[in-house]
């Protein structure tokens, strides 16, 4: 059994990994009071609440571990933010961090974050990041290892959700070695895995839970707006006619009778969007004029709902057999086989067939939390669905790290006696899941 440390716990996505490959936490640092209780709620240890008080004297208020691990603050590095990286506050957290290793150094470390933490506009900070982890003495790939849970089959802890997910992975070597080594393949490519083909989720079969009744579940209705908004784009699939085809870019119905003389002065990319929509609207011009006479609200529509993205390639042309996402670049539509990434904000996808949006327990089961073990205890669904789109995906940590332990087990267990701990544990508790062993 091997101890672990868990920075920017949320409520505990690491946590439920690393217990599962024989972990046990002996610390953790949650700044957010609602994740805090639902982390003590579920596995009864009480995160501290500033990592950067850890980071003051780490050596006497860090306790000895064999793994860090830590989904550090994204919003500085997530296109979604400002990008704003190591010049934003959270962003800086990525010193109490090290401040921490180079105090306790700890054979095994795993970080996470968002994808575009080694984009091309955050590229001065990953370098950054790798240096400093680097100069503390861990063995540390040139690019973040990016992976998401729907590439993996369900028996190998995957989900049917799109969420590819930058994973810092290293074992403490010293600086000398950690300087000269640097030339590191990864675990994983970020692609199917083992034959799965992500088309064969299910979100009816692998996420959905049976419907309940009364007021449990009021979060998840549809109000009237929102089944006006899905019901007019039915009506607008149904006018263009199945043999139609749909565009692959998004329909902005504001713009259908744009003139060309409104292009000028606009950024390229959006005068190519109103140049492409014009020439839809003009090759359809008998079916749209039909589909707003029959539905004239669309032009009282908020201007994010009369925007239209067509992504469920050959479906059936209902919106209630798809999955719907009102994003606030428009209204999205999807097979109902994988979910797109959740979000902190509310972007919950709803489930067609079902006419509701997925519930919080659903979405635990997304970011693979075990339903039958795992509780919100009792708090809000709004916190609830905001700590989902904040959460490490559990089943995605889990095979990420049991597959880097494997490959790297003697770097491992030459890191001394908590190295040793880390790869029995995991060579002791991977298997017996039913699963294969992980294999390079």
């Amino acid at each position: 059994m091997f101890e672990f440390v868990d920075l920017f716990a949320g409520v505990g996505g690491f946590h439920a990994a690393l217990k599962r490959l024989g972990g046990t936490g002996v610390q953790a640092a949650e700044i957010d009071r609602h994740a805090s209780a639902v982390y003590q709620a579920n596995w009864g240890l009480a995160p501290v609440r500033d990592v950067r008080t850890l980071a003051a004297d780490p050596a006497a208020l860090v306790p000895e571990h064999d793994v860090l691990v830590g989904g550090f603050p994204c919003q500085p590095f997530s296109k979604s933010g400002r990008q704003l990286g190591m010049a934003e506050e959270r962003g800086t957290l990525v010193h109490d961090i090290v401040a921490i290793l180079a105090a306790r150094r700890p054979p095994v470390i795993m970080l996470e974050n968002v994808r575009n933490i080694a984009g091309p506009r955050q590229r001065v900070v990953w370098e950054a990041v790798r240096s400093m982890l680097r100069e503390t003495g861990y063995l540390i790939a040139d690019e973040p290892l990016i992976f998401s849970p729907h590439l993996l089959p369900p028996e190998l802890g995957g989900a049917p959700q799109v969420r590819e997910r930058a994973y810092i992975l290293g074992v403490y070597v010293g600086r000398a070695h950690a300087m000269r080594e640097t030339n590191i393949e990864h675990v994983l490519r970020n692609e199917p895995y083992g034959g799965w083909d992500p088309q064969n989720w299910s979100l009816e079969d692998h996420v959905l839970l049976p419907e309940q009744r009364g007021d449990g579940h009021r979060a998840t209705r549809l109000d009237a707006s929102e089944e006006s908004w899905i019901n007019t784009w039915n009506g607008f699939l149904a006018h263009i006619g199945a043999e139609a085809k749909l565009p692959g870019f998004p329909l902005w119905e504001f713009e259908w009778k744009a003139r060309r003389s409104t292009l000028a002065g606009l950024p390229d990319w959006k005068a190519d969007f109103v140049r492409k929509n014009h020439d839809f609207y003009v090759e359809h011009r008998p079916q749209i004029d039909a589909w707003r006479r029959q539905f004239p609200q669309v032009s009282r529509f908020p201007t994010s709902r009369r925007k239209f993205e067509w992504q469920a390639q050959n479906s059936d042309r209902d919106l209630w057999k798809l999955l719907i996402q009102f994003r606030p670049s428009g209204i999205r539509v999807k097979r109902p086989t994988y979910a797109p990434a959740l979000v902190a904000m509310a972007q919950t996808p709803i489930f067609g067939p079902r006419r509701r949006r997925l519930t919080p327990e659903e979405t635990a089961r997304l970011q693979g939390f075990d339903p039958a073990s795992f509780t919100f205890a009792g708090q809000r669904p709004l916190l609830s669905y905001k700590q989902m789109g904040n959460a490490v995906n559990v089943g995605t940590a889990q095979f990420v790290f049991a597959k880097y332990v494997e490959r790297n087990e003697a770097h491992i267990r030459r890191a001394g006696p908590g190295g040793e701990r880390v790869v029995r544990a995991v060579e002791s508790h991977w298997a017996p899941r039913g699963l294969a062993a992980p294999s390079s």
